[in-house]
């Protein structure tokens, strides 16, 4: 039993709906878990054990080709729970999570996932919320990727990660590097600073060095670029090189 992981599950959402008996077994049953940047932390095809959370930290998931090709779903933060969908349906997790940064996982058995679901509704509904959440995200991802240019995708990633249903404990800030932002949105970094000045000017969010503060998150989720943000970019970037006194943008840097 880790005491900061119990900790975890009761300050979580799900956590703050169990009657005693539930919260006793989970006590007995938890465990954490240490990961350093880029190691693994499930893999496609291996066996699903727990269900898990992630403490701290930030997951990177993914799906990879025979041929090594690779494409990113998405990031998933600090607070954030996954894996009900391979726990619920299949016994091997069909994607990959690697750490992006030092990550802290709090790990719930499958099998106390289950009980969970059979004996408390309360779970039950936050299950089927977080499932819900989840398809919205993927279908909202492959629409940005399919349909839109990169600096949309930027703004479509970044609006997930701030999604308070499935990050609760982001809130409105968030530690993530250009480099980060690139992995986590398919997007080369160029392109990543270029969307990041073109959020910033838009008056969506604010950057700073290794970090992103969301100003307008239903905003930034229906961001699609258009001629009138490239052009307010183009007159930024001729004020600043003309006059010293108006504030630079400040990109986020990668470390």
């Amino acid at each position: 039993m880790s005491a900061e992981a119990i900790e975890f599950v009761l300050q979580s959402a799900w956590g703050k709906t169990l009657c005693k008996t539930h919260i006793d077994r989970l006590r007995r049953e938890v465990r954490e878990r240490e990961v350093l940047r880029g190691s693994a932390i499930c893999h496609a095809g291996s066996q699903v054990q727990y269900w898990k959370g992630v403490m701290s930290g930030l997951i990177k998931m993914s799906v990879a080709s025979d041929k090594g090709q690779t494409s990113t779903f998405t990031g998933i933060a600090a607070g954030a729970w996954f894996g009900e969908g391979p726990v619920l349906r299949s016994d091997t997790w069909d994607f990959d999570g690697v750490a992006m940064r030092d990550t802290r996982i709090a790990l719930v058995p499958r099998a106390t996932f289950l009980w969970l679901l059979d004996e408390s509704p309360a779970f039950s509904r936050y299950i089927i919320q977080q499932l819900n959440e989840r398809l919205a995200q993927f279908t909202s991802v492959i629409e940005a990727e399919r349909l839109e240019l990169p600096e949309t995708r930027v703004a479509r990633c970044l609006a997930w990660l701030f999604n308070p249903v499935l990050y609760p404990a982001v809130g409105s800030r968030l530690d993530l590097t250009q480099q980060e932002i690139g992995y986590l949105s398919g997007v080369p970094r160029q392109r990543v600073n270029r969307a990041l000045q073109i959020l910033e000017a838009a008056g969506l969010l604010e950057v700073r060095y290794g970090s992103v503060h969301v100003l307008d998150l239903p905003g930034l989720m229906r961001f699609r670029l258009n001629e009138e943000h490239a052009t307010l970019l183009d007159k930024l970037r001729q004020r600043n090189n003309n006059d010293a006194g108006p504030r630079r943008f400040s990109i986020v840097g990668a470390r």
